[in-house]
């Protein structure tokens, strides 16, 4: 059997910059869209709403709102589908953040339609990729791999530099662990989420969102803190959104994401971000790595610097019971994408691991 090829993948068209939100009509016309079906809160609906009218007026397009309904569930997805075909669209928009898109993107695969992205949130690398995790009552999360990417994603500067710095750098923790990731699975020769091997293209493009993250990520941090706009925040909504998202779909994820996925298995109300648990993760799986001390050190510094958690206690898992914390590593073994690196893996060191970042991260803390 010959050895398993490379693959890239990517959204047909990424667009971002200032009052890019004003343009968006015109690249809905040249994708031959003549109709929209526009989905998200109150909020995301509200922060483009105003971008949206001028530029769909300005092109003959017409649009429809409809607000989410919270979560990534099948019956929602469907339910979006439904009303998208009912009102012959022939796109769906999502304009907010979070789960909104993943339900977008589900729904319009099912619907055979066009889909289009308008974060307002810099808050991970979802955006870009072809994948939407999708909720079910009483059972863990289900990843729905779709066949394309995004037709669109677009990104106006000036919404993320009003939103919470929070998601801000929750986003740069996703991204953070992209490299980290890609490293250990291009080691192990892993099949990523794309179905191959990674390219060296976005090898490349991982590495570069380390060297963005460390060098602009603070002063990135700084101007969303007083919401306005400097050439370190645009360089990091594109490591954020577009350089991690087609980064780790196509080099693929390993103990940083695994660790979430063990967490996320506990069913608990946690009050933590997901790229804050994912860049836990990274520590622990840089342990795990026994990397030099001081590339760690250099990481636990970058973390302080923008309010990353360093510990247990800064996502809210030092509450955990012992067993509980046992369940989360199983959690994490079980998942395919912890074994992505270029070693054994097993319960015990991984959980040792989890233990080890914790007091490093306690002691880096003083």
């Amino acid at each position: 059997m010959s050895k398993a090829s490379t693959v890239i993948t990517a959204p047909g068209r990424y667009v971002q910059g200032r009052g890019a939100i004003y343009e968006l009509g015109k690249h809905i016309e040249i994708l031959g869209y003549k109709k929209a079906l526009v989905v998200g809160g109150k909020t995301g609906l509200a922060s483009t709403r105003e971008g949206r009218e001028v530029s769909f007026k300005e092109k003959g397009i017409e649009q429809i709102e409809e607000v989410f309904n919270g979560e990534v569930t099948y019956p929602e997805i469907d339910r979006l589908r439904d009303l998208a075909l009912s009102n012959k669209c022939d796109v769906i928009i999502a304009s907010g953040g979070g789960k909104a898109l993943d339900a977008v993107k589900g729904a319009a695969y099912k619907a055979k339609i066009g889909t289009v992205i308008v974060p307002t949130v810099a808050s991970s690398d979802a955006p870009c990729s072809a994948l939407s995790v999708v909720y079910i009552e009483n059972e863990l999360p289900e990843n729905l791999f779709l066949p394309n990417n995004p037709n669109l994603v677009l990104v106006d500067v000036d919404l993320i530099a009003k939103a919470p710095v929070r998601s801000l750098v929750a986003g740069m923790g996703d991204a953070f662990a992209t490299y980290y990731e890609a490293r250990a699975c291009k080691r192990s020769d892993a099949i990523t989420p794309s179905k191959g091997l990674c390219t060296n293209t976005a090898y490349s493009m991982a590495k570069l969102s380390n060297q963005i993250l460390l060098e602009q990520g603070l002063q990135a941090k700084i101007a969303v803190e007083n919401q306005v706009v400097n050439k370190a925040l645009e360089n990091i909504i594109e490591t954020n959104t577009y350089l991690s998202g087609v980064g780790f779909e196509n080099n693929g994820c390993a103990v940083s994401h695994g660790f979430y996925n063990g967490v996320s298995r506990l069913q608990l109300e946690f009050s933590f971000m997901h790229g804050e648990c994912v860049a836990f993760g990274t520590l622990v799986q840089l342990v795990l790595e026994n990397v030099p001390f001081e590339e760690f050190t250099n990481v636990q510094k970058f973390y302080k610097s923008i309010g990353l958690p360093l510990t247990l206690k800064d996502i809210g898992l030092d509450t955990l019971s012992d067993e509980q914390m046992r369940e989360a590593v199983r959690g994490a073994m079980d998942n395919n994408i912890t074994h992505n690196m270029p070693f054994e893996v097993t319960f015990e060191n991984l959980l040792d691991a989890v233990i080890n970042a914790d007091r490093l991260g306690a002691i880096a803390s003083k």
